[in-house]
């Protein structure tokens, strides 16, 4: 039985340090106790536990651009986060979790706002038939948690940008686009901001539940420290991946080349090229250059032009730098 409300309100955008922080609350719940942690990321596309990072996102365009890449504890698909939208999380004893509930505190903080809201399948809540937040779930030794996002003033076009199946994809296979599938709360009500649906949520929490909130210390650095190492790092955002097949093509002054890549735990486990170039060894130096490097730029970049010709190398860069 729930007897204490608590709020966490993170004023840090660094998605890893949210996540880690997500992370602890729910580590450290109490018995008859339910939480409801209230962040913000700047610009990231964040993946569910079990997604290949390179089919959900453009990692290339991500980080030309200067945005992160997340990955979380919870399964779904991927989602875009930035300062115009709100992520939120319930993290309960296995016993007092209750979704619709729980999405009714975000029913309600919308409705004090004059937006009517839906509550669609499993995991979205629409307005006017639009999906303004989704929703994803994880559930450990008794504990779990319930977290999604809310658009109040994001820039859609990005969530498309950096999103894929790409526009190409979507027009193929005749599936809308994603900005014509989701909308901002911002466009429904005049008086919606992602500072005045905040304190909705807090004022909702509490009349859902009929308890007063206890608002939470913020949480110690040094106790989320290891788990902020493990969300930024390399191995957890990309080496997760299941393993998947790549092939890429073309046709250059010099020849033709087919390039079938093996992937597993983000690195390149085997290699086939096939190419009709006069340079008999070709085909071997790709190979024998690539295989066993993570499946990133720098690492790929340096193999290549460390064993191949200046041009050739640039060629089988940006070949390879496609399908990323």
């Amino acid at each position: 039985m729930i007897k204490k409300l608590k709020v966490y309100q993170s004023n840090i955008v660094n998605p890893y340090i949210n996540l880690a922080t997500e992370h602890y609350l729910f580590e450290n719940l109490n018995q008859n106790e339910l939480i409801l942690y209230i962040w913000q990321n700047q610009d990231t596309v964040v993946i569910g536990k079990n997604q290949n990072v390179w089919q959900e996102c453009d990692v290339n365009e991500l980080k030309k651009d200067g945005c992160l890449i997340a990955r979380r504890l919870s399964g779904g698909g991927a989602v875009f986060h930035d300062l115009g939208n709100i992520n939120f999380t319930f993290i309960a004893n296995e016993q007092d979790y209750d979704l619709l509930k729980q999405l009714s505190v975000i029913k309600n903080a919308c409705s004090m706002s004059g937006i009517d809201v839906q509550i669609t399948g499993r995991n979205d809540l629409t307005a006017n038939g639009y999906k303004f937040s989704g929703n994803a779930f994880y559930n450990s030794k008794g504990k779990a948690y319930h977290h999604g996002t809310i658009l109040v003033e994001s820039d859609v076009q990005k969530i498309s940008k950096y999103l894929t199946p790409s526009k190409a994809k979507l027009n193929s296979k005749g599936v809308k686009s994603v900005e014509s599938r989701i909308i901002n709360l911002a466009d429904l009500s005049p008086e919606i901001n992602c500072h005045k649906m905040k304190k909705n949520l807090v004022t909702a929490f509490e009349e859902v539940y009929s308890l007063k909130i206890e608002p939470l210390p913020p949480v110690d650095f040094d106790c989320i420290y290891d788990n902020v190492c493990l969300y930024e790092g390399w191995d957890w955002i990309y080496a997760k991946t299941l393993p998947f097949q790549i092939s890429v093509s073309d046709r250059f002054k010099w020849g033709e080349i087919i390039i079938n890549l093996s992937l597993e735990k983000g690195k390149i486990q085997n290699a086939q090229v096939f190419t009709d170039s006069l340079n008999y060894s070709l085909s071997s130096d790709v190979e024998h250059a690539i295989i066993g490097q993570r499946f990133d730029l720098k690492p790929i970049s340096n193999a290549l032009y460390n064993t191949l010709n200046e041009d050739i190398a640039a060629d089988i860069f940006l070949l390879i730098k496609k399908a990323m």
